[in-house]
């Protein structure tokens, strides 16, 4: 049973999760407070998601730390491992031990040893029978997943999924499909924008993210528009 610190932590992920889809939300922001929620209730070393683009290619979105990005880059790069397993069969899969991967999954592995990463589980984000991404959590020492750890994990990414694919995207399926890609694009520019704060800044990349998204929630902005005023250089943070 997930004690009382935990139970507050997951709790309020819930809220903040809840919180993003009252009113105007960014879907990436959305993402990225799914897998630093993740990072703080379960233990895990490092969290990442990848999202399906119209052709139903996976791109990664969100990630907890420039390892867990290149580790699911080295996914979708070989398009084996654990993450593009989940996504195509639409249920969770656990690898307890990286060095049980299986042969097709070599170079995933490589890249998740080289990392130091130890296990990864990876959760889909899905609405029925519609699967749009998935979630994955690594962690830096051997091991499974408890069962209630999974269960919270799968039910935090219910809610983003959600939170994606509205009854108003549902509705018709090129909302849908245009509303992805907004997501995959506005990742794209933010990518941008923190290689621009990094080199200019003198900081890494995970810092020059922190700031972009304290900027963005200090002046009540979306994170896609103040990564695009920076790229266009009519915004300085």
């Amino acid at each position: 049973m997930i004690d009382g610190t935990r139970e507050d932590r997951l709790i309020d992920a819930f809220a903040t999760l809840a919180d993003t889809l009252i009113a105007d939300y960014d879907v990436v922001e959305l993402l990225q407070t799914l897998v630093e929620s993740c990072a703080r209730i379960l233990d895990i070393a490092a969290a990442g998601i990848l999202l399906a683009d119209a052709d139903g290619e996976l791109e990664v979105v969100a990630s907890t730390s420039e390892a867990s990005w290149l580790v699911e880059v080295m996914q979708l790069s070989a398009r084996a491992g654990p993450c593009v397993e989940c996504f195509s069969a639409g249920m969770v899969v656990s690898l307890p031990n990286i060095e049980d991967s299986p042969p097709e999954w070599r170079r995933f592995q490589n890249s998740a040893r080289e990392q130091g990463f130890a296990a990864v589980h990876a959760i889909p984000l899905r609405l029925r029978e519609t699967t749009i991404g998935a979630l994955n959590l690594l962690s830096t020492v051997p091991g499974a997943l408890r069962p209630q750890d999974v269960r919270a994990a799968q039910a935090l990414a219910d809610v983003a999924t959600i939170g994606i694919l509205q009854e108003r995207t549902l509705r018709e399926s090129n909302s849908v499909r245009e509303h992805l890609l907004t997501a995959l694009n506005s990742r794209v520019v933010i990518e941008q924008a923190k290689g621009v704060i990094s080199y200019s800044r003198g900081i890494s990349l995970e810092e020059a993210f922190a700031m972009l998204r304290n900027h963005a929630r200090s002046n009540h902005l979306l994170l896609s528009q103040v990564a695009q005023g920076l790229v266009d250089h009519t915004l300085v943070i």
